[in-house]
């Protein structure tokens, strides 16, 4: 792991009882602009290590394991999971960068972490600049157009949120078995160091429950926060960058771009010649877009 993470810097931050584990990475100096990169489900930080070395050549990298994730604290999910709510994991990320000295910075977020990401866009505008997000549509859209193409593609949306203990079970009597189906079903491309990451991770104790509260905060709490985002007429304010696989199950069951427009202000898209795992099967791509969407906020 070490290896993948030349130049970064290791650290921890502590919220509300929660530890949280992150690296830091970039010239030192001031004036290089900060960029957080929020991790997916079932992944840890190393789903970036093809992109983040390449981005800390420029600025201040950031990369944050979600709580419930990687080396990050799994706390009780309680009442509603409300613990693992996308509103919760945003202040993680605020108190991480506050902590670094990061009062405003952008986003490279993929999947759950770019719920969170989204989360955090709305309830923070003064900290986010800028937002690129990976494969995924709005929370409360996916939802509410669920069709059966879609819930068989991602079956793991409607298995996850039954009631504990019934996932849970299931996924510790053999989670590496949960981790290769999940993952083999909707992208591939992975280096074996990362892969290695995501084999250790997940077999920690608690991360069953932890995953399981992650997507029962998203088809509970969270919707709730959206509805009343939307009753409100809050919307995404700053320049939103979406990006989604070609050959992914999002593009192909939603329209992405058109969904992003109907909550954000700002919006702009494509898909990517990939699957679900874009920073892993197309690092390249993601990289040249990526380069002049957020080179736009340089000094």
């Amino acid at each position: 792991m070490a290896a993948m993470w030349t130049g970064f810097q290791p650290i921890t931050v502590r919220r509300d009882g929660v530890t949280l584990f992150a690296r830091k990475g970039g010239p030192p100096g001031d004036g290089r602009p900060p960029l957080l990169l929020l991790h997916g489900h079932p992944q840890t930080m190393a789903m970036w290590h093809r992109v983040a070395p390449v981005m800390a050549l420029t600025r201040r990298v950031v990369l944050m394991d979600l709580r419930g994730y990687g080396d990050s604290d799994r706390p009780p999910a309680g009442a509603g999971s409300a613990a693992y709510a996308k509103r919760e994991m945003a202040l993680d990320a605020v108190a991480l960068m506050r902590s670094l000295g990061h009062e405003r910075f952008a986003v490279l977020a993929h999947d759950r972490g770019a719920r969170v990401a989204h989360r955090l866009a709305l309830d923070h505008p003064q900290a986010v600049t800028r937002l690129m997000l990976l494969d995924i549509a709005p929370t409360l859209a996916m939802y509410e157009g669920t069709t059966e193409a879609f819930a068989r593609a991602y079956w793991h949306w409607f298995f996850l949120i039954r009631p504990a203990p019934q996932p849970e079970r299931l996924i510790e009597a053999d989670p590496l078995a949960y981790l290769r189906e999940g993952m083999g079903q909707r992208g591939g491309g992975f280096d074996r160091r990362a892969w290695a990451e995501y084999e250790r991770c997940f077999v920690r104790p608690g991360t069953a429950a932890a995953v399981c509260a992650d997507y029962r905060a998203g088809a509970g709490i969270d919707l709730e926060h959206d509805r009343a985002d939307r009753d409100a007429g809050r919307r995404v304010s700053q320049p939103l960058r979406v990006l989604w696989g070609a050959r992914g199950v999002v593009g192909r069951c939603f329209e992405p771009l058109k969904l992003w427009q109907a909550v954000a202000d700002d919006v702009s898209g494509q898909a990517l010649d990939g699957g679900h795992y874009l920073a892993e099967e197309a690092p390249a791509a993601v990289l040249a877009d990526a380069a002049v969407f957020f080179n736009q906020d340089d000094p």
